[in-house]
């Protein structure tokens, strides 16, 4: 339960961060200038920053992360699983599981986000955008069903079984893995993701989708990491 309220707040502050939240316009009346008191120039003030000298503005790196996604987007979407399966399961393992750190789990998941969960993202959300556009309440509700209805269980299928090979598991422990533990994955899924991705799919850009899913996939991958090492 704690970790369906972290996903949902997780969710929250991602849409919030990309603008999803209506702003509130606000009527401020000016009041008349005294010309004894008009200052000549502004005061600096580091609250604000230059938009010239911080590249993205206000967030540093948002501009540059940007210019990867249009010109290596493959490179930078991978790049940003990586650090989300990475920060899930290093969370999983300080509050959670407890003990000494295992790094070989931790490196193994890592990869995964950078070598599959990255670029089968990539194409699968541009397929899945350039077969239904738009952003309706039909498109999206046809978009949260093939995503959770057959993109959820084939990607949990792979995850069971990149996991076993990198194990030196056989393929019958990979199939009772995967018949023991697939249906708990996706109902685990099914809890939060329709939301995450009706939020995703109606207010997103396509190429924002992958670092959208993994802001709130920290949390998520913090029930992958410890479903998946479950002997």
């Amino acid at each position: 339960m704690k970790l369906v309220t972290l996903l949902i707040a997780s969710s929250s502050l991602a849409a919030s961060a990309f603008g999803v939240a209506p702003a509130k316009r606000a009527t401020i009346s000016k009041p008349a200038l005294v010309p004894g008191l008009r200052k000549k120039g502004a005061v600096s003030s580091p609250l604000f920053r230059d938009p010239s000298l911080t590249r993205g503005g206000a967030v540093p790196g948002w501009n540059a992360y940007n210019e990867a996604l249009d010109t290596n987007p493959i490179t930078a979407k991978a790049c940003t699983s990586l650090v989300g399966w990475a920060l899930g399961d290093a969370l999983a393992q300080i509050f959670i599981t407890g003990g000494a750190f295992d790094w070989k789990r931790f490196a193994t998941l890592s990869a995964f986000g950078f070598l599959y969960h990255g670029p089968s993202g990539h194409y699968f959300y541009n397929w899945l955008d350039s077969k239904i556009e738009g952003s309706g309440a039909k498109a999206v509700f046809s978009k949260v069903a093939i995503d959770q209805i057959f993109w959820c269980p084939l990607f949990m299928t792979v995850f069971f079984t990149y996991l076993g090979l990198v194990n030196g598991d056989t393929f019958a422990t990979i199939g009772n893995k995967i018949k023991t533990d697939l249906l708990t994955a996706c109902q685990g899924s099914w809890k939060v993701w329709p939301l995450v991705h009706a939020i995703n799919f109606k207010f997103i850009s396509t190429k924002h989708r992958l670092v959208y899913i993994n802001t709130v996939q920290v949390a998520f991958n913090m029930f992958l990491s410890l479903i998946g090492s479950k002997k």
